[in-house]
């Protein structure tokens, strides 16, 4: 019986021996070519494993593509303005600041919307309907149009190799 407060002797560590590589017939023996000793076959080495290289910066042409997609995808509300600055955001100084006024501003005109449907909802229940016909049709729908316009436009002034910033805009995101 071992002591279990003591360390195992060699070969005694619970953990069978490993078997020397064998390859399969008709291929010569010895060690797979780009494989450590010891390692079986397709298993990646501890010290890549775990390893990443950063990100590369991107390019000033680059820089201004991703910062003036992240302006023209607020067509599609938040989400590709927050993809692109959540992905880009370490990568290009002009991509963090031009996708940060975007999500900035489709954050302001999130809330724009959803305070137009429940006004409408409010509205609504005591003017018969013409409340939520008001509030919960045309205004959003007015509200979709001033979005794609300034959106277009922002794409416009960052692809051209300015900077935008938005008429009525909350800073949510510093």
């Amino acid at each position: 019986m071992t002591d279990p407060t003591q360390p195992p002797a060699d070969g005694d560590n619970g953990v069978p021996p490993q078997q020397p590589y064998s390859a399969p017939s008709g291929q010569p023996t010895g060690q797979p070519t780009g494989q450590p000793a010891g390692q079986p076959a397709g298993a990646v080495p501890p010290q890549q494993a775990y390893a990443s290289a950063p990100a590369a910066p991107l390019d000033p042409a680059q820089d201004k593509q991703w910062a003036s997609f992240a302006h023209l995808g607020g067509i599609l509300w938040f989400l590709p303005s927050l993809i692109i600055w959540l992905v880009f955001k370490d990568r290009g100084a002009l991509t963090n600041q031009e996708a940060k006024e975007a999500l900035n501003w489709q954050i302001t005109w999130i809330i724009a919307w959803a305070v137009s449907q429940i006004l409408g909802v409010i509205i609504g229940s005591f003017t018969l309907g013409i409340g939520f016909l008001l509030f919960s049709l045309l205004i959003p729908w007015a509200l979709y149009i001033v979005n794609l316009v300034f959106s277009i436009l922002g794409f416009v002034k960052v692809n051209s190799g300015g900077s935008y910033r938005y008429p009525i805009n909350f800073r949510f995101i510093k």
